[in-house]
């Protein structure tokens, strides 16, 4: 397939569903993608090439459905999903690690095709990049690479904790430390909730290996990941509460020279996304380099640009 292309139009049923042409049109025609963009009937198998171990699927295919080929359901959610931010697989490598191309739309309007060869700058920005650089069409998978991640995989170590009563909204945050610090991490992950009066209702840890390959890579070196989960009220201070205690979180994890998933930059201090992320600042260039109208918004990019912005001040938190 060359670099840029339009695809022939393939009617696709369901709500707001879009072919690769669909997708330059309405770029073209200034839609802000990918906010207006749903991929759940972009779930086709494009080609099997048996012979050489890949297959390539329309970004909204499920995991599960390629079970047959891997051998496993590989990771929830989709495939585009997974290669937008960079999922760790079962194994904890990266999903990079089985990418061997994707097409997306660019906001020209053109559909390009990005691998390690072929607009190689493209593809370091797009997997992990959160669709920043445009809504993917279809991803080619490495099958033996995928085989290999499935059966060497970790199943996360879940802590036990008490049940707890579900009250508030649920706070997710993902966040990495070296393997040594991880015992010392937890504890004051935990001492950190209590002093927040926060109800700790989910924590597991599992190993994330590192990768070289993306822009903003955030497994810069093997590291235990935690994913923790608490319980807010839905209240205005319990919000601002929540939000400081991430912060708060992000600032441990950086203490125990670890760092934070990308999906958590847009609720990051500006200090905290440089010190862990010192690459992006590089990356939104090159976002308004490559779109300057900016064709392509999302929820993720909207946040991270906002978080750039802004400066950070002092944040003071009471107990009353």
């Amino acid at each position: 397939m060359p670099a840029t292309q339009s695809l022939p139009h393939a009617a696709l049923s369901g709500p707001q569903v879009y072919s690769a042409l669909d997708l330059c049109r309405a770029m073209l025609a200034g839609n802000a993608l990918p906010s207006r963009f749903d991929a759940a009937g972009l779930d086709r198998t494009l080609c099997h090439n048996a012979e050489r171990g890949l297959l390539e699927v329309q970004s909204g295919a499920p995991w599960r459905s390629l079970a047959t080929h891997v051998g496993a359901d590989f990771l929830p959610g989709t495939v585009g999903d997974s290669v937008a931010a960079n999922s760790a697989g079962p194994d904890g490598l990266p999903v990079v690690a089985h990418v061997r191309a994707l097409t997306l739309v660019t906001a020209d309007g053109e559909l390009r095709r990005a691998s390690r060869e072929q607009a190689p700058e493209l593809f370091r920005l797009a997997v992990g990049g959160f669709r920043a650089f445009g809504p993917f069409y279809s991803v080619t998978l490495d099958l033996a690479s995928l085989a290999r991640s499935a059966a060497n995989a970790a199943a996360p170590l879940s802590l036990g904790l008490p049940p707890v009563e579900a009250r508030g909204a649920p706070h997710r945050i993902q966040l990495l430390v070296p393997l040594p610090a991880s015992e010392a991490f937890i504890a004051q992950a935990r001492a950190a909730l209590e002093e927040r009066r926060c109800i700790l209702a989910g924590l597991e840890v599992r190993r994330v290996l590192a990768e070289q390959e993306t822009m903003l890579r955030w497994a810069r070196q093997d590291y235990a990941e935690l994913r923790i989960e608490f319980h807010m009220r839905g209240t205005i201070g319990a919000c601002v509460n929540a939000a400081e205690l991430r912060m708060r979180l992000i600032d441990l994890a950086l203490d125990a020279g670890g760092t934070f998933a990308p999906a958590h930059l847009p609720q990051a201090s500006r200090a905290q996304a440089a010190a862990c992320y010192p690459m992006l600042g590089a990356f939104l260039a090159e976002k308004r380099r490559t779109d300057p109208a900016e064709r392509v918004l999302g929820a993720w990019y909207r946040g991270v640009r906002e978080m750039w912005r802004r400066q950070d001040c002092e944040v003071r938190w009471s107990r009353g």
